[in-house]
C-alpha cells in the first residue's frame, strides 16, 4: 500500500513517458515495414513489452540504440508461432495483434489473463472472417483466447461494429495494405475513441500507406502496398499527463507537462479544455502544456473520444461544486476493470456520491474523506486516485505496483510534485 500525503503545489514541471497507444502502433508499423525502422521516445511498460515480445515471437528482430529501438521490418509477413502468444491484460496488444496474425503463416493462439478472457472481441473476429481470415474464440464466447489462421488475408468489403472499441478498426486498418486485394471497411456502429483512429491513420501515412476515408464510417485501402521504413517519433502520453494536470486543478497550483503541443493527435489532450470549463487556466507554451487550478465547478461532458481520462476527470469532479455528468462511456465497462463501477465505488468510499448508468457516470462534488482505495488490478485507478491524496488526508492506494502496466516510473514522477 502507498500512503499519499496532502501537498499544496506551487509551480512544477514534469515529464511523462511516450504514449502507450502510439507505441503499440509504432512497433507494429515498424514490424510491417520493408526495412529497418527507428522508433524514438517509445514507452517501456508491461503492455508495450507484451506487444514487442509477440512481434519477436513472430520473427521480428530488434536492437536498442540508446533510448531508441531499431526494428527490422518483415515486409508484411510473419513467421509461424507454435506456442501460444501471451498478452496478459493488454487489450490493445490482443486486438491489434489478432489482426496482425492474419498476415502470418498457420495457426496462432493469443491468450491472456483471467480478465482478458472476459473482454469482448467478437466483432473483430467476425470482420477478419469477412476478409478471408479464419478467426474464432476458443471459448466460443467472443472473448480470448482466440485462434487466428494466417495466410488467408484476401481483402474485399468488410462491415464492422466498433461501439465497444476503436481498436477493432485500428487492427483492420493496419493490416489492410498487406492484403491481396483492396479492403473497404464500413463501420456499422461507432467508433468510440475516434482520435485513436486518426492516430492509426497518421502512423500508416508516415510509413507511406495510402488510404481514403469518409470520416469514421468508410475507409478504402488498396491491397499490395508496402510499409516504408521510417523513423517514428512517439509523443509524450496525454493520458499520463492528465494526472498532473488534475493535480494542479484540485490543489490550485500550476503544473506543466513537457513535450506536448497543441497539434497532438491524442484525443486525451481535450481534457485540458474540460478542465478550463471547470475553472482552470490552460497555457499552451513552447515546451509543453500547463494547467493552473482555480475554484472548480461541475460540467456535463461526453467523453466517448477520451475514455482513458474518465477516472482522472471523475476525481477532479469530486472536488468541484455541483454535479458533474459524464456520458458516452459505456465501453469503459470492458477495460482492465469495469471502470464505471470501480470509479463510482471508490468515490463513494471517499464520501462522494457517485452513481452510474448504462453509459454515464454522475458525481456530486463535495469534500472527499480519506480511504483505502482498491485498484482492481487497473493502473488508471491507482494513478487517478493518487491525485485525490494531494488534497485529502489519509488516502491510501492498494497495490500501487499496478502502474507498471503503462507508467512504471509514475511514483517517482508523482513525488516531484512535492
Amino acid at each position: 500500500m502507498k500512503v499519499i500525503s496532502p501537498h499544496q503545489i506551487t509551480h512544477r514541471t514534469v515529464s511523462v513517458p511516450g504514449s502507450k497507444s502510439y507505441t503499440h502502433r509504432a512497433l507494429i508499423a515498424a514490424a510491417l515495414s520493408d526495412a529497418a525502422c527507428r522508433v524514438t521516445g517509445m514507452l517501456d511498460s508491461e503492455d508495450t513489452r507484451l506487444t514487442l515480445a509477440a512481434l519477436k515471437q513472430m520473427g521480428t528482430s530488434c536492437r536498442s540504440e540508446g533510448a531508441d529501438l531499431i526494428l527490422q521490418g518483415r515486409n508484411g509477413r510473419f513467421d509461424p508461432v507454435l506456442a501460444p502468444i501471451e498478452l496478459g491484460n493488454s487489450g490493445t496488444s490482443m486486438r491489434l495483434l489478432a489482426a496482425v496474425a492474419a498476415l502470418g503463416q498457420g495457426r496462432y493462439v493469443l491468450q491472456g489473463s483471467a480478465r482478458m478472457a472476459q473482454r469482448p472481441m467478437g466483432d473483430l473476429l467476425d470482420a477478419l472472417n469477412q476478409i478471408g481470415v479464419p478467426a474464432r474464440s476458443l471459448a466460443s464466447n467472443g472473448c480470448p483466447p482466440v485462434e487466428i489462421t494466417g495466410g488467408h488475408a484476401v481483402g474485399g468489403l468488410v462491415r464492422i461494429d466498433c461501439h465497444l472499441s476503436s481498436q477493432f478498426l485500428s487492427g483492420l486498418l493496419l493490416i489492410a495494405p498487406c492484403c491481396r486485394e483492396t479492403v473497404t471497411i464500413e463501420v456499422s456502429r461507432g467508433p468510440v475513441s475516434r482520435p485513436y483512429i486518426d492516430l492509426t491513420c497518421a502512423i500508416m501515412g508516415h510509413c507511406g500507406i495510402r488510404l481514403s476515408r469518409d470520416g469514421y464510417t468508410r475507409f478504402t485501402i488498396a491491397g499490395g502496398q508496402r510499409y516504408r521504413a521510417a523513423e517514428i517519433r512517439v509523443e509524450p502520453d496525454c493520458s499520463q499527463a492528465s494526472y498532473f494536470w488534475a493535480a494542479a486543478a484540485i490543489t490550485g497550483g500550476r503544473v506543466k507537462v513537457r513535450g506536448i503541443g497543441r497539434d497532438s493527435l491524442q484525443g486525451d489532450l481535450e481534457l485540458v479544455q474540460v478542465l478550463e470549463r471547470m475553472g482552470c487556466r490552460v497555457d499552451f507554451e513552447a515546451d509543453g502544456v500547463a494547467v493552473t487550478g482555480g475554484p472548480l465547478h461541475a460540467v456535463a461532458v461526453n467523453m466517448a473520444d477520451m475514455p482513458d481520462v474518465v477516472p482522472t476527470l471523475a476525481v477532479v469532479a469530486a472536488f468541484a461544486a455541483g454535479t458533474t455528468v459524464i456520458t458516452g462511456v459505456g465501453h469503459l465497462r470492458e477495460k482492465e476493470s469495469d471502470r464505471l463501477a470501480a470509479v463510482a465505488a471508490e468515490l463513494n468510499r471517499m464520501g462522494i456520491r457517485a452513481e452510474t448508468g448504462e453509459d454515464w457516470l454522475r458525481i456530486e462534488g463535495g469534500r472527499p474523506v480519506g480511504a483505502q482505495i482498491e485498484t482492481y488490478d487497473d493502473h488508471r485507478m491507482a494513478m487517478s486516485f493518487a491525485v485525490a491524496g494531494l488534497k485529502t488526508e489519509a488516502v491510501v492506494i492498494r497495490h500501487p505496483e499496478v502502474v507498471g502496466k503503462s507508467f512504471p516510473d509514475f511514483w517517482q514522477v508523482f513525488n516531484r510534485l512535492y
